[in-house]
């Protein structure tokens, strides 16, 4: 059993500035409160095949996540599959990037959540909190990427 949820989000920085930004991955920690850490692997620019190690709280449970970027297209598109065994995992993500108005650019952000054994059962819970912070989620990611000082990074 699976389930998808889904934001869009219109930000006022050049598309290849949000491309860098989102797909640099160590970002996450500036527009997600779940994430306390992660670590990119191997450092250097992110490709097809780059592992972010992650330490997230959820429902005021800490475990270890694991992303592997599956497919990555500047200025347009990434996408990841998490390849960590934990009860709920996003068995496929991505960011979708397209020119935007005044030269700001458009993301689509989703994420397809798989529940693993007792997470069979809590997946319907995490969809829905995951679909009831979508709005917000979507306004964290505009409000960093247009506080980021660079072209992609911190």
């Amino acid at each position: 059993m699976s389930g998808r949820f889904e934001v869009r989000t219109e930000i006022d920085r050049p598309i290849d500035e949000v491309f860098a930004y989102l797909a640099a991955g160590t970002n996450d920690p500036h527009f997600s409160p779940r994430v306390q850490e992660i670590v990119k692997d191997p450092a250097g620019p992110t490709a097809v095949g780059t592992v972010f190690r992650s330490t997230v709280k959820d429902a005021g449970m800490t475990s270890k996540r694991e992303i592997r970027i599956t497919e990555l297209e500047a200025p347009s598109k990434v996408r990841w599959t998490e390849t960590s065994k934990n009860t709920v995992t996003s068995s496929e993500g991505g960011y979708d990037l397209a020119p935007g108005t005044n030269g700001g650019t458009q993301v689509t952000l989703y994420n397809v959540l798989e529940g693993h054994g007792i997470g069979k059962v809590l997946l319907p819970i995490a969809l829905s909190t995951s679909r009831k912070d979508a709005p917000a989620f979507g306004e964290r990611i505009k409000k960093a990427v247009e506080a980021s000082s660079g072209p992609g990074l911190d």
